[in-house]
């Protein structure tokens, strides 16, 4: 006998069933299992439940759909079969969690010993994986049976006055507007405001040993049109840490100048016009436009200039050289990442105003003009030339691109048109003419062909999470999977549709906790990729494995 309408509306609405569908369970089962498989960077216990907590969480979602499509079809299970149905999904899918948390270890093991750490992982932290994970997904489930619960609360009042079809509808857009409004306006906004307030409140403070200068070529210094209060913690680390002519000297044996190192911060001026024409001013008063070498420097989120990207110049040409940055954000990269109009707006604005006062200068009487980025800071420095790597050959003497993300818009060009048959993570991009990727100091000198000036370089790492995220994961197999695979990509690593990108988005968060070369470090390497780029005379391949060596017992 068909169930009355009225018993229908009469029935409590229950949040949480006592049992959850068999597909539901079956799904998150078999999620969970796939989020221990070989991904990018080795995780810790945390990241690693996190990881599954999601993926167990999707793959739940996934599975009551289907369940719920065979039911609309028609299709249902009962009596004995659906009973051997949850006996075989207990007992296999317990001993598979069990068996798959366990077995984990070796995978991680594996990973850790590809990029050269300890392969030892600690039992007594793997296993509360588990149990953390579980609490998560339940805690992941309920919120979003929350979420049902009041988009059919919804839709039981919007079908008093218009059709059930309209009502269900109209309920799951108002829960969708609700929930992307509550995501994005309070939770989204109100972790920016505080990550933001809280960054701002430690870009006013000073690392250890990094005091005030008193050379005039320097930023921040008595002589300077910066106060040093003004550049921020990043940029007094920057100036803080110049290269002296003194340490060249030792270096080279003969005579240096100190080095021009100009730094606007953030609380410099109120535009990102006016701490470029700032930049401009101290790069005047410094005498930067006199060095041999210019050198302009977008930033990561925070402001912060890699010293293995900055330092080399400095000894390579031997104290004359000037190197130029601004701040644009007290937000960390990942953060900034999240609003990365600011960081291509900032890299154009100071590469533009520099550009426009160099240009002026007679052409056998004004330095090389070099450009340079690393992660967020790359990306602004390819938005400074929107006619690709035409314009940024034509208007530089050189760059150097380091750990480049999914977004920048010329090297997403670049490996697009690559040559036939060179791999998605080392494009060969015409003959190697002008552009070149490495990720060893090998590769510079691959393909072995004529390098015209100027020179672009991409510093590229295979295991780099930055360099490969991107939401496609989520459908498409990425083409860095395909065979040949870099050498720090995991063999075993695979594919699946949503795993791979939540695997590779928790291998964000642990990108620079692996030696240099791998994921997002790249240690000296920048030293001979300057060194190819805009090479001094005599300078030897010698002279650069000595710099390296310098610099790795400075760091």
């Amino acid at each position: 006998m068909a169930e009355e309408p009225e018993a229908r509306q009469s029935r409590p609405v229950r949040v949480v069933r006592r049992v959850p569908s068999w597909g539901a369970l079956t799904g998150a089962v078999i999620c969970y299992c796939l989020s221990f498989t070989p991904s990018l960077i080795p995780r810790a216990w945390w990241l690693q439940a996190a990881a599954g907590a999601i993926t167990a969480v999707f793959g739940y979602g996934i599975g009551a759909f289907l369940q719920w499509l065979l039911w609309r079809c028609g299709v249902r299970v009962r009596g004995r079969v659906r009973r051997w149905a949850w006996l075989v999904l207990t007992a296999v899918g317990a001993a598979a969690v069990v068996f798959v948390t366990a077995w984990s270890v070796r995978w991680q093991g594996d990973l850790r010993r590809a990029v050269g750490l300890d392969p030892r992982v600690s039992w007594w932290q793997w296993a509360l994986v588990l149990p953390v994970a579980l609490l998560l997904a339940a805690l992941l489930v309920l919120i979003a049976r929350l979420v049902r619960l009041g988009t059919r609360m919804i839709a039981r009042q919007f079908g008093r006055v218009i059709p059930p079809w309209a009502a269900a509808t109209g309920a799951v857009l108002v829960a969708a507007v609700l929930v992307v409004g509550l995501v994005q306006g309070f939770l989204l906004r109100g972790l920016l405001n505080v990550a933001e307030s809280a960054a701002s409140l430690t870009d006013r403070s000073t690392s250890p040993g990094i005091v005030r200068p008193t050379l005039a070529t320097l930023s921040g210094s008595p002589a300077s049109l910066e106060d040093w209060d003004s550049l921020g913690a990043k940029g007094r680390d920057f100036i803080g840490q110049a290269t002296t002519a003194g340490q060249i000297t030792a270096f080279s044996g003969q005579p240096a100048k100190d080095p021009v190192r100009v730094y606007v911060g953030l609380r410099s001026a109120d535009t990102l016009a006016h701490r470029a024409a700032l930049a401009v001013a101290e790069l005047d008063r410094t005498g930067g436009f006199t060095r041999q070498v210019l050198v302009i420097v977008s930033t990561t989120g925070s402001g912060w200039v890699n010293e293995q990207i900055a330092t080399p110049p400095e000894y390579l040409y031997g104290g004359d050289s000037a190197l130029v940055a601004m701040q644009y954000s007290y937000l960390p990269s990942w953060i900034s990442f999240l609003t990365e109009g600011e960081a291509s707006d900032a890299g154009a604005a100071l590469i533009d105003a520099v550009h426009a006062h160099w240009s002026t200068l007679p052409a056998d009487h004004r330095p090389k003009l070099l450009v340079a980025g690393e992660s967020l800071g790359s990306y602004a420095t390819e938005r400074a030339y929107p006619d690709g790597i035409a314009g940024l050959a034509s208007r530089t003497d050189g760059a150097l691109l380091v750990g480049p993300t999914p977004d920048n818009p010329i090297r997403r060009d670049v490996t697009d048109g690559r040559d036939r048959g060179s791999p998605v993570w080392r494009p060969l991009y015409q003959d190697g003419r002008t552009v070149r990727f490495a990720q060893t100091p090998a590769d510079l000198d691959l393909p072995g062909g004529p390098w015209d000036r100027p020179r672009v370089v991409y510093l590229q790492n295979g295991s780099d999470p930055v360099t490969w995220w991107e939401p496609s994961l989520i459908w498409r197999r990425p083409q860095w999977l395909e065979q040949p695979r870099a050498a720090d990509v995991s063999p075993t690593m695979r594919w699946y549709p949503l795993v791979t990108f939540w695997q590779v988005t928790c291998d964000l968060a642990v990108s620079n906790d692996v030696p240099a070369g791998y994921g997002h470090r790249f240690g000296t390497l920048p030293v001979y990729a300057w060194a190819r780029i805009a090479p001094p005379p005599g300078w030897t391949d010698a002279d650069s494995a000595r710099l390296d060596a310098r610099l790795r017992a400075g760091s």
